[in-house]
């Protein structure tokens, strides 16, 4: 299984205007500091996507996230105050958006596109926490700042800024 990570601590050396995630029969994490931008075009099949949106370096404004997924799962890191709006989301057989937390201050996540047989997580406040801690890139960002002196930030990006 393939497994794509990015632990950047600086903007995406993609487009700061849209980041483009695909991750087909394997897992992309993206997590932390790792992007600015406020556009994200997310594709899977039968794969698994963990996107952190809690990250102060993401700029003010509504993000928008076009989907396409087929028999995946898209979990998202969101602030406690987050509203995650999925009405324009085409669902195709047995497909749903898990939000426990629904909000109506703080900022807008808006889900466009299509779900076939997919399922989309939100996870917020202490769960987004012990989500991005329960990965291999938080052992690693836990070491490097053990060996710098500083605390990590893949658990709490708000602690980097």
């Amino acid at each position: 299984m393939a497994l794509d990570t990015d632990l950047t601590t600086g903007p995406s050396a993609t487009s700061p205007q849209e980041e483009r995630i695909r991750a087909h029969y394997g897992m992309v994490r993206k997590l932390g500091n790792w992007t600015s931008a406020l556009r994200f075009d997310v594709r899977a099949t039968r794969g698994n996507v963990l996107l952190d949106l809690r990250s102060p370096r993401i700029e003010e404004g509504d993000i928008e996230i076009r989907l396409d997924i087929d028999h995946a799962l898209l979990r998202l890191l969101v602030p406690e105050d987050a509203t995650v709006e999925h009405e324009e989301v085409r669902r195709v057989g047995a497909g749903r958006v898990k939000d426990g937390g629904v909000t109506s201050s703080g900022r807008r996540i808006h889900l466009h596109g299509e779900m076939r047989n997919a399922e989309v997580r939100v996870q917020r406040g202490g769960v987004a926490m012990l989500s991005a801690m329960l990965t291999r890139e938080y052992v690693q960002d836990l070491r490097q700042a053990h060996r710098e002196g500083r605390y990590p930030t893949i658990d709490d990006p708000t602690r980097g800024a």
